[in-house]
């Protein structure tokens, strides 16, 4: 029988995270009250920082702005003190303990979290949460609501402020989703909480509340609305274009060969109207999305879609490709909708991918479809032609009318890859 080996004595951590919620020092946990006593240094925001009592004794700092690229410093300049970081709720759930575990690592960080806002809004109101989508606003648009939209759902919104409510509220009525309910919770947790009346939000005229609150939505889509759907090959209507727009059917089948997946990037080069950009951040909410479109006009006109379809966080380079693909992070997947005759283009993308990436080019003209099939010949991959009709008018009957074929060129690249397209 092997010998059991001695245990390794703790290693205490450099920075122990307490979360706290609106009702302050009462509902703070006895060893959360002991860490608070007994640190030299106590950071968090001000409205934290107040609710804490005299006896804990520790210097008082209040997080710079911007947060985040602080953090190091602030750490370091500390260093062999004892520190307590306040967070509100729970500091692993968009709270600071991610700033802080990326900095430090998990190993030296100490959680001692408290129940969420979410937790608390959830029991409220009897909703399971696990049936329930967070999304924050905060330091985020209120546009990357948009994506979340969907008939029946159920959504808690964090929010940034008092004036989040009322953003919420007109975000619905532009994107169809009027008729939705909305319920406003405030201070959760604290003696004055305040769980508000439902409203619709087509209806919603309260002033601003709190700053503390959570917005609840019971998604209804007005009937007159545009569905938009929750896989790839949304309508065509949905976007803002000017011819430029790769179409719902070959788009479904483009996104299904890039095959998105969460935290991965794309290069979308020829964005037009942004469409396979944008439906491939739509997939997951950690996807990550570069179009570069040359045309300025064009540019702004996917920055409008992007908004509008809850993906305001889509990169638009304006500039041609591929000179300006050095500029970019090294993507897991490129697509390739315009610009495939430019020298060197399919060359650059390739050798940007990685063992595994992939990489899909549409192309409607016979001179770049030679350029694809040579490719093919060097890289393997899957060559085919998509072709499109639709049912339309033939004096008092119904034809059908041939959309123009587009060739598609889909490959993975693999460890062995040879270099890259010749041209």
């Amino acid at each position: 029988m092997r010998p059991a080996r001695p245990a390794r004595p703790a290693t205490p951590a450099a920075v122990t995270v307490v979360g706290i919620g609106a009702d302050g020092w009462p509902g703070v946990p006895a060893a959360s009250h002991t860490v608070l006593r007994d640190a030299e240094v106590l950071i968090g925001g001000p409205r934290q920082l107040d609710l804490l009592p005299p006896e804990c004794a520790g210097e008082r700092i209040a997080w710079p702005s911007p947060l985040r690229p602080a953090v190091p410093g602030l750490l370091a300049a500390h260093t062999g003190r004892r520190i307590a970081v306040l967070a509100s709720g729970d500091p692993m759930f968009y709270g600071i303990g991610r700033a802080l575990t990326e900095v430090l690592g998990a190993g030296a960080v100490h959680v001692l979290p408290h129940p969420s806002s979410v937790s608390y809004a959830a029991a409220r109101l009897g909703w399971p949460l696990e049936d329930v989508e967070v999304v924050t606003l905060v330091g985020r648009p209120a546009a990357r609501l948009a994506a979340a939209l969907h008939h029946g759902r159920r959504l808690l919104v964090l929010s940034a402020d008092a004036t989040t409510p009322a953003a919420v509220a007109a975000l619905l009525r532009d994107r169809g989703f009027g008729p939705s309910r909305l319920r406003v919770l405030e201070r959760l947790g604290a003696p004055e909480e305040h769980t508000g009346d439902e409203t619709a939000a087509e209806d919603w005229t309260h002033p601003a509340g709190d700053p503390l609150n959570v917005v609840a939505v019971e998604c209804r889509r007005a009937p007159d609305a545009l569905r938009l759907g929750a896989v790839p090959g949304l309508p065509d209507t949905a976007y803002e274009h000017d011819g430029q727009l790769t179409k719902r059917q070959v788009r479904a089948a483009t996104l299904g060969a890039l095959a998105p997946a969460p935290g991965e990037l794309l290069w979308d080069i020829g964005g037009g109207s942004g469409s396979v950009a944008i439906e491939w951040l739509r997939t997951h909410p950690s996807c990550r999305a570069v179009t570069v479109e040359r045309d300025p006009g064009r540019a702004a006109r996917i920055v409008r879609n992007a908004d509008r379809l809850g993906v305001p966080g889509l990169r638009v380079v304006t500039g041609a490709a591929p000179a300006v693909l050095t500029q970019l992070p090294p993507p897991d997947a490129v697509f390739v909708g315009g610009g495939l005759t430019e020298p060197g283009l399919l060359r650059t993308c390739w050798e940007a991918l990685p063992a595994g990436g992939r990489l899909v080019a549409n192309t409607v003209t016979l001179e770049s479809e030679a350029l694809l099939a040579d490719a093919r010949r060097l890289h393997g991959g899957e060559l085919v032609r998509l072709a499109v009709a639709h049912a339309v008018p033939v004096g008092g009957f119904t034809g059908w009318r041939q959309a123009m074929p587009v060739t598609q060129w889909a490959v993975q690249k693999t460890g062995d890859a040879q270099d890259g397209p010749a041209r």
